[in-house]
């Protein structure tokens, strides 16, 4: 009886204290529930919303299933998560950038100015109206040198008399930061027998290529910054009807090139 007795009081007891155990389980859910909300409590919300930008970027990469849709759920409801526009005002750096590109293009076109009337103040000074012209065109500044004042007829070397202004227009190139283009050009007579060449091509960049080597090989002018062509007699000024006529069309051009606005 006494064991029956003591087994009894025993299991009475144990059942007594088992609500503590649900007691025990309960706090510590609410432990770790209280926890969990202080954690998100605590999002850094410059991280959640890189997140959330990225996944709006990945859904709208994707391909609608839905016609007329655009991203996973088309574009009426990606719309709405979508971030505001981008403002009409450009940002500072693009700014600055636009800035520089005008300032380097005024400056460029200063330029070209500067040297417009310098070239036409020293042809004035020297009287070489009749051999030297110079103009202002869409392309460039345009000076055009007559071949009487380079060459002698048929030939493509220098004469000594042209070489001052040479020397003049090469002291102004080194101030430019552009192209300056060296074309050749003739009359529509054929070359006579023993020329050193064998047609108005071969006259017409023999003589660019003669006052190419004079800026590069005599006054030290980068090479980069020339090009030359020859156009033989394909590029009249004048009807070649006249003596006059043929004459104005012997001539070297030099263009001094107005770059395009830079696109960046």
């Amino acid at each position: 009886m006494a064991r029956r007795r003591s087994r009894r009081s025993r299991s009475a007891h144990e059942n007594q204290e088992r609500w503590l155990i649900t007691y025990a389980d309960l706090i510590t859910l609410l432990l770790i529930f209280f926890i969990i909300m202080y954690a998100m409590s605590q999002i850094d919300i410059k991280k959640y919303d890189t997140l959330a930008k990225s996944l709006q970027l990945e859904f709208s990469k994707a391909d609608s299933i839905i016609e007329m849709g655009s991203g996973l759920e088309g574009g009426t409801d990606v719309a709405k998560y979508a971030s505001p526009p981008p403002s009409a005002n450009p940002s500072p750096s693009a700014s600055a950038s636009a800035d520089l590109d005008a300032e380097i293009v005024r400056r460029r076109e200063q330029a070209l100015q500067d040297l417009l009337k310098v070239i036409e103040s020293y042809v004035k000074e020297n009287k070489l109206q009749q051999d030297v012209f110079v103009g202002d065109t869409p392309q460039g500044i345009a000076i055009r040198l007559s071949d009487r004042f380079l060459f002698d007829l048929g030939k493509a070397d220098l004469k000594p008399d042209a070489r001052p202004a040479l020397d003049k227009l090469s002291s102004l190139f080194t101030k430019l930061d552009t192209t300056i283009s060296i074309q050749g050009h003739t009359d529509n007579l054929p070359i006579q027998p023993g020329s050193a060449f064998q047609d108005n091509w071969g006259l017409s960049s023999g003589r660019a290529l003669s006052v190419l080597r004079y800026f590069v090989d005599t006054r030290k002018l980068p090479e980069k910054i020339f090009e030359i062509a020859g156009y033989a007699d394909t590029r009249p000024v004048a009807a070649n009807d006249t003596e006059a006529n043929r004459q104005k069309n012997r001539r070297v051009e030099i263009l001094v090139v107005r770059q395009a606005e830079s696109a960046t």
